[in-house]
């Protein structure tokens, strides 16, 4: 029996001008319009389609791929708006999907993305929106553990941060303090798990917190130095948002991007002028870098000895 909102296999009954129709499975038929029919496909085979109802409201079949489907969440930008029933929002299908007034939080223009939960009214058995979400969301105790990766969708800034649907089903917050900078209504991320709370409260993260996620974030710049001559424009002062540009890490660990090399001495600050920069230097004795003065001029030599020209506790001083 075709669900109406969701993909179905249909078998194919007949071959007419405005299309194939198609089998309901249930004693009915629905139309496959022409233009939306493979070129070999044939009478007695199966095809995937889309189901939903057409502007006169009656049941046809597609396969172009809506942006969701029935009982999922999705970010559909708002086509217009009738004065009289609600706004129509794009979402991938020749006609727009209805947002009624009564499904809506607060006015609405035209271009602006809103979050909506796409499920078929009872009564008219059309395919609707809604952006009254929390009713639509899992009741039972989120299954998550602390670090796991999941997809998120924002629905929705708030005082602390922003709201995000995990995986469709239950609904987190990701605090303006674990981000580098604003995020936009209807941005779909992958984020980690901070922690789940006794209530059912999910704290979200961008990033796996803790140092395992530092080592990642050492071995992205050491491959970004190896890729770019050893040196790269960066150091204690570059703004966490041009290193979450580059490197996709939040703010607390782009602060201080050299951190992790310390301890390796695999990396040190040089100057030319007044700009500082990261380069590979070699140390075939393993010893730790001494920390140096901001932007102490350096001079790396052959082998495993260095000279650091204006530092009084240098090696051998």
């Amino acid at each position: 029996m075709a669900i109406i909102g969701k993909w179905n296999k249909l078998r194919v009954l007949r071959d007419t001008s405005p299309g194939m129709y198609l089998d309901d499975g249930h004693g009915g038929d629905i139309l496959l319009p022409g233009k939306y029919i493979p070129r070999d496909l044939r009478e007695g085979d199966d095809i995937d389609v889309f189901v939903y109802l057409d502007s006169e409201d009656r049941l046809v079949a597609t396969t172009e791929k809506p942006f969701a489907t029935v009982g999922e969440f999705a970010a559909l930008r708002v086509a217009g708006i009738n004065r009289n029933i609600g706004a129509f929002l794009e979402w991938g299908l020749p006609k727009d999907l209805l947002l009624p007034f009564r499904e809506q939080l607060g006015p609405l223009r035209e271009g602006q993305t809103v979050v909506v939960y796409i499920y078929q009214d009872i009564q008219s058995s059309r395919l609707v929106g809604t952006m009254r979400l929390k009713k639509h969301l899992s009741q039972t105790p989120p299954p998550y553990t602390q670090g796991q990766a999941v997809n998120l969708l924002v629905t929705n800034p708030t005082p602390l941060g922003y709201s995000a649907i995990i995986e469709n089903q239950y609904t987190g917050l990701l605090f303006n303090d674990h981000l580098s900078g604003p995020l936009k209504v209807g941005q779909k991320l992958k984020g980690f798990i901070q922690s789940v709370r006794p209530d059912g409260k999910v704290d979200l993260r961008l990033d796996e917190s803790g140092y395992q996620k530092v080592m990642p974030l050492r071995d992205l710049i050491l491959l970004a130095l190896k890729r770019n001559r050893g040196r790269l424009e960066l150091d204690d002062k570059t703004p966490p948002e041009d290193i979450r540009e580059r490197f996709g890490v939040v703010k607390k660990l782009s602060n201080k991007p050299s951190v992790p090399f310390t301890r390796s001495a695999s990396l040190f600050l040089k100057t030319k002028v007044s700009a500082c920069w990261i380069r590979i230097v070699k140390n075939n004795e393993g010893l730790l870098a001494p920390p140096l003065p901001e932007c102490a001029h350096t001079h790396d030599l052959p082998t495993n000895k260095r000279v650091w020209q204006g530092y009084p506790n240098r090696p051998g001083a």
